[in-house]
């Protein structure tokens, strides 16, 4: 039988399995009742990363709790394209703005990266993961990207796990087009973007020195930290999916 699209999704930690009961925690339960305004009875879809999604019926509600009990799964847990992307902070609504859209492309893991010429030196975490939480639910996918920590390039560069080539965005003419590059890569991929004004020499240099480290080439023209990363990953959904 066919099931009617709801409108509202969660992302719950919580494991999920047929009959289960489980609780929404206490933002969740306040963001059902106070703001959606849903009653007992209302269908929403959860899901938590692992389990696949599920229908799940209200039995309970107030401001500050709830239960919910799961119906029925309704799609598998899908096999996403692992993809990280490392970048050089930007301005508040920018940096919001990013995360959103780079969850919605199928990002798995943020890492905010600390070059020579980033002028944004701190970012708050606990509102990306939120956005990131919120563009999840909304674009119907089925995981939330993880965050790490501000680190330098040096520390990340030190720590990139070997087996994942990283494609390092480089200005026009210094690379080879990224569709290109993509017709020869397999495996988990990262993204890496420089902040505003680019990588030092040095900064490049040393960088694409590294092993798995490619330099690519997003197109003719001079993008924005934020725009180059969603020009890279719409290209890299596009054509590794």
């Amino acid at each position: 039988m066919a099931v009617k699209k709801i409108a509202t999704r969660l992302f719950i930690a919580t494991p999920l399995a047929a009959c289960g009961e489980i609780a929404p925690d206490k933002p969740q339960a306040h963001l059902l009742r106070a703001v959606l305004r849903l009653e007992k009875g209302r269908i929403l879809t959860l899901s938590n990363g692992r389990d696949g999604e599920w229908l799940a019926e209200i039995l309970y509600l107030d401001k500050k709790s709830g239960v919910l009990r799961l119906q029925q799964q309704t799609r598998l847990q899908d096999r996403e394209q692992d993809v990280w992307l490392a970048f050089a902070p930007v301005k508040a609504a920018r940096i919001d703005w990013l995360v959103e859209k780079a969850t919605e492309l199928g990002v798995t893991r943020f890492l905010p990266v600390l070059t020579q010429r980033t002028i944004v030196k701190r970012v708050n975490l606990e509102r990306l993961k939120a956005n990131a939480r919120e563009a999840a639910e909304q674009s119907e996918r089925l995981s939330v990207p993880s965050f790490e920590e501000p680190q330098s390039l040096a520390r990340l560069m030190q720590r990139w796990p070997q087996d994942r080539r990283l494609l390092l965005a480089a200005e026009r003419a210094r690379s080879t087009p990224l569709p290109r590059v993509l017709d020869h890569v397999t495996g988990p991929l990262g993204l890496l973007l420089g902040p505003e004004g680019g990588f030092t020499q040095l900064e490049f240099e040393t960088t694409t020195a590294a092993g798995p480290v490619r330099p690519v080439s997003l197109g003719p023209r001079i993008l924005r930290s934020e725009t180059a990363a969603l020009a890279g990953l719409a290209v890299i959904q596009a054509l590794t999916a």
